[in-house]
């Protein structure tokens, strides 16, 4: 027995069975991001002043991505357009391309990951935050290529700096922990530390919401991409026998592709920019 309108559309709907389907399952999945992002409000505007943490993810290697995924918007566009117009070849091209800029979207996301994971705080014992990326470490002592030392930015720091700035001493203290620590190799006795953690997702609340929404966003990538993949390998064989069943499949995953690229359009401000 032959499956319904796997072609041709429904009279009630106007749309044939996939896109019904791949049409509620992105309302769901508009409601697992939307709940998400709702968390992310939430917890920012209830952050104390001063405490939300800037500038800890790479603008371009994010920008760069973001390009990526513009561009297999349109090449997932143009696969589709390609069979509509009885061009097999040059689907093939197309859709390779999109798959190929899905993979150029999680390893460049990788190199990200990594680093956050190599990149190290450490609070020393007098209250000193020590912030660079690892070099070596032994039983004895860290080495970090240090960015900058800072004090530890809670709430009672930040009054207490307040204070010094109205006394003019905010600016010494940051001339004197600044000099000569940019990018310097900094070797700290394992007896000075008090705690040493990367910014991994147990970081702070910051980190662990940029790794569950990235994490899951680049979850949906792979999985778009196997897909994808299978459309464009041994699923294509469907072509010779139901073309226009095959087209409708790629215009499915194009719609989940776009949703996947419109997720990223609204992640990428609000963790990278603001």
């Amino acid at each position: 027995m032959d499956i319904p309108y796997t072609v041709t559309p429904r009279q009630d709907t106007g749309l044939f069975n996939a896109k019904v389907g791949i049409w509620l399952f992105l309302a769901s999945e508009v409601m697992l991001f939307g709940a998400l992002f709702s968390s992310y409000i939430l917890l920012r505007v209830g952050a104390a002043p001063g405490t939300w943490p800037h500038g800890l993810l790479n603008i371009p290697l994010g920008t760069l991505n973001t390009l990526v995924l513009i561009a297999s918007s349109m090449t997932v566009i143009m696969a589709w357009a390609s069979l509509k117009m009885n061009r097999f070849g040059n689907f093939k091209i197309f859709q390779g391309l999109t798959v190929l800029c899905a993979l150029t979207f999680v390893i460049i996301k990788s190199f990200e990951y990594r680093d956050k994971f190599s990149h190290y705080e450490i609070i020393k014992n007098d209250g000193t935050v020590l912030d660079g990326h690892l070099i070596s470490q032994d039983k004895d002592s860290v080495t970090l290529h240090l960015a900058e030392p800072k004090k530890h930015p809670n709430a009672a720091v930040i009054q207490e700096e307040k204070k010094e700035e109205a006394a003019g001493l905010k600016v010494a203290h940051a001339e004197a922990g600044a000099e000569g620590a940019h990018h310097a190799p900094v070797t700290v006795p394992r007896s000075e530390i008090k705690k040493m953690e990367n910014y991994g997702p147990w970081h702070n609340t910051y980190m662990a919401i940029y790794f569950t929404l990235t994490g899951l966003h680049a979850l949906h990538v792979i999985g778009g991409a196997l897909v994808m993949s299978f459309f464009w390998g041994p699923g294509s064989k469907m072509w010779r026998t139901e073309p226009e069943r095959f087209t409708n499949r790629i215009e499915v995953s194009g719609l989940f592709w776009h949703f996947v690229d419109l997720v990223w359009i609204f992640l990428f401000p609000v963790l990278y920019l603001l």
